[in-house]
């Protein structure tokens, strides 16, 4: 792979040109396609095969007047203290309020309070459920502020009117807070290099790559439905991997410079060998994100594919691109250094950085070391064994927004129930008696654990199909809403006649049981298939074990981390989320995984492949690791901390599934980079000795060699020049 790599890379250098306008013209291509085909996206979850989803189904064939997949909006009034909702002045606010509300664009219709007894017991706060002619996701910011306006009038004669639903979820906006990792980037590269070219190289190429694919998905949303998160999550770790996969290359680069090469041949050296462990990351993450299929649930795997689509355009820009963008650079990346910033090769012989002093730390008391990371990566999971999953709802909203004080005046005046209805369909089917196989169903739920409130059935017009509200005594999230949704499903048939449960509370307890079902099969997808990579980069099996095992690490303190802060609320104002603790967001642990695997991996090969680098080029074991650690340190830390500060831009997002894996990927890879790669692996690398690269033989007959390490171009290509010589010749 080196050779091809190497070929790959001096093509690139020479013919810049072309190579660059290529990029540019796909590039143009994404922003005129995004332009005229981007389509709205779409924040709500579909999951196929689950009996929420065959009831919303039923409902839509048989009963589509229940507009089961309508958006809905809760309209909550409550009168000053004193008064009563009933009183004349009151009344005639709230009919002028929601006859308002009833003209405004993309309502279906909207329910009286009075005349609908949606009135508390004290008769100070009522409810107006309104009904959209569209879903959710395809309700316009002009039908929401139609809604903001509605409610001005009666907040100024005294009413209290506040609303939420998910018609009324805030649209998605793009934030400043998106370019505070790229900021960090550009100072971290300027430190690590102090170079502006050197550092503005792998940003540009960076920004490139990350522009055509987020211009593509935008392009695809316009032929398929695209969830409002692919975009974000596409940008944030598209951006991450093109910045480190271009770091790497850029690094090495200059370090073939400096070892008297012509700009060319350094250009396909440094694509021959830190590409190698760049196509080989970037396939680590490819594997964990694509993976996600297994799932079988589409907005997760959509989510997945748009982002290794990313990662492989970051693959492709670092060993093409990038090359390119060094032949206009040439020499230059190793001049026009910063005053006051030191960039002297970190991997010039001799040199004793930081990276080789810590190296030889931690190498000379492993054991010790081991100790001492384990129990305190122990300690910060302990939080994880109180997990608990769930959906966003308005309860988690911003303690300041008018969903969030909607959610609470309606369980103040009517129990957290009433947030969170769930809709019980009674398919009579062939029964000979309908109605008295909903009636008997109807019994059946009242006499339930847990149920404030059962409608008297509503029939379609054929009869056939009946509807049943049912509202809990506890909120959506709480554990006993959860046992009652089974235990109404576990109820015995009516009469012959089959009973299901669906509605947004039901919706979100499917979903957290198929992510659950579903996480040992994807674990065991990509832990044994990137398993079998590494041990063909390594040639080793420990190696990979190893590398798998501070994976797990890295997850469990991360999750841990994860429910201190979102769920318990520790540290939460420091994050901006106080007030807004709740279950952990149901598909987070499941996407983290996979994201945080593939990044970790990242890491295990660039730094690993250095240190089998040391060791194949004839190295004894120990010197080896701290060799191999002391040349990819540098440019390891500086990726991390570029990685890190990517993430954390995200924490800011308005969304709770953003926010929360923005924070859980830049801790995670925080802990992966500083304390699992650059702590334990060299210590354990230290205590394996020649064993670490251990394979039996039968095992090194059958797999490929890839030469990752370059040892092919070291044997057939001439060595570099010393760049001493001149100075050699003069004495």
């Amino acid at each position: 792979m080196a050779t091809y790599l190497y070929r790959l890379g001096r093509f690139a250098f020479r013919r810049r040109r072309l190579v660059v306008l290529v990029w540019l013209g796909l590039l143009a291509a994404g922003i005129a396609g995004a332009a005229a085909l981007s389509g709205p996206t779409a924040n709500g979850f579909s999951i196929p095969g689950t009996e929420s989803q065959r009831a919303a189904d039923l409902l839509q064939d048989r009963f589509p007047q229940a507009d089961a997949d309508s958006a809905t909006a809760r309209i909550v009034f409550q009168a000053p203290p004193g008064q009563k909702l009933t009183d004349a002045a009151n009344t005639a606010q709230v009919r002028q309020t929601l006859g308002r509300i009833d003209h405004a664009p993309q309502v279906a219709r909207v329910t009286d309070p009075f005349t609908a007894k949606a009135i508390s017991a004290d008769g100070r706060t009522g409810y107006a459920q309104v009904t959209y002619d569209v879903t959710a996701q395809e309700v316009t910011p002009e039908a929401q502020e139609a809604v903001a306006s509605a409610v001005e009038p009666p907040r100024s004669a005294g009413l209290t009117v506040e609303y939420g639903g998910d018609a009324m979820q805030p649209q998605d906006s793009q934030s400043l807070t998106e370019v505070i990792g790229i900021g960090v980037a550009a100072v971290v590269l300027l430190i690590t290099f102090g170079s502006l070219i050197a550092a503005g190289l792998p940003l540009l190429s960076a920004i490139i790559g990350v522009g055509i694919g987020v211009t593509a998905i935008s392009a695809a949303s316009g032929f398929i439905d695209i969830g409002s998160g692919t975009p974000i999550l596409a940008l944030m770790i598209g951006l991450a991997v093109s910045i480190d996969y271009s770091l790497f290359i850029m690094s090495r680069y200059r370090h073939e410079l400096s070892t008297g090469l012509e700009p060319g041949e350094a250009a396909g050296r440094a694509v021959g060998t830190a590409g190698s462990a760049v196509v080989f990351a970037g396939l680590t993450v490819v594997i964990a994100l694509a993976g996600l299929f297994v799932v079988d649930i589409p907005f997760l795997t959509q989510m997945g594919l748009a982002a290794a689509f990313t990662v492989v355009l970051a693959v492709a820009i670092a060993l093409t691109l990038l090359p390119a963008l060094l032949g206009f650079a040439g020499r230059r990346v190793l001049g026009g250094r910063i005053p006051g910033l030191r960039a002297g090769d970190p991997e010039a012989a001799g040199r004793v950085s930081a990276g080789r002093r810590w190296g030889r730390f931690v190498t000379r008391r492993p054991v010790a070391v081991l100790l001492v990371t384990v129990i305190g990566l122990g300690a910060l999971a302990l939080p994880a064994t109180d997990l608990e999953l769930g959906l966003p709802d308005d309860s988690t909203a911003a303690p300041d927004s008018t969903q969030r004080k909607a959610y609470e005046l309606l369980s103040e005046g009517f129990g957290a129930g009433f947030n969170g209805p769930l809709m019980v369909v009674v398919d009579a089917g062939a029964s000979s008696d309908p109605a008295a196989a909903a009636a008997a169903t109807a019994t059946a739920v009242r006499g339930l654990p847990d149920v404030t409130l059962v409608t008297p059935p509503t029939f379609n017009p054929a009869g056939n199909t009946a509807l049943l509200t049912v509202i809990p005594a506890t909120g959506p999230s709480a554990t006993q809403t959860h046992d009652l949704v089974k235990a109404i499903r576990a109820m015995p048939d009516a009469g012959g006649a089959e009973v299901s449960v669906t509605g947004a509370t039901a919706v979100n307890i499917d979903i957290s049981d198929k992510l659950g079902g579903a996480l040992v099969p994807y674990l065991s997808l990509i832990i044994g298939l990137a398993f079998l990579l590494l041990m063909l980069v390594f040639r080793s099996v420990l190696v990979p074990l190893k590398a798998t095992l501070g994976f797990l690490l890295t997850v469990a303190a991360t999750f841990g981390a994860v429910v201190a802060v979102f769920q318990w609320g520790w540290l939460a104002g420091l994050f901006g989320i106080e007030g807004q603790t709740g279950p952990v967001i149901s598909m987070l642990p499941i996407f983290l995984i996979g994201v945080v695997f593939g990044l970790a991996m990242d890491y295990q090969i660039f730094l690993v492949t250095r240190m089998r680098e040391e060791h194949v080029h004839g190295g004894t074991p120990r010197a080896a690791v701290v060799d191999g650690f002391a040349h990819g340190a540098r440019v390891v830390t500086a990726a991390a901390v570029i990685m890190t500060a990517v993430f954390s831009g995200f924490i800011l997002s308005g969304q709770t599934l953003i926010r929360e894996m923005g924070f859980g990927l830049a801790l995670a890879v925080a802990i992966d980079a500083f304390v699992v790669r650059m702590t334990i692996v060299p210590a354990v690398m230290a205590l394996l000795g020649r064993h670490a690269w251990y394979l039996p033989r039968w095992l090194d007959r059958l797999l490929p060699n890839v030469d990752i390490e370059g040892e092919t171009l070291r044997r057939n290509l001439p060595p570099a020049p010393d760049p001493r010589e001149p100075e050699l010749a003069s004495r």
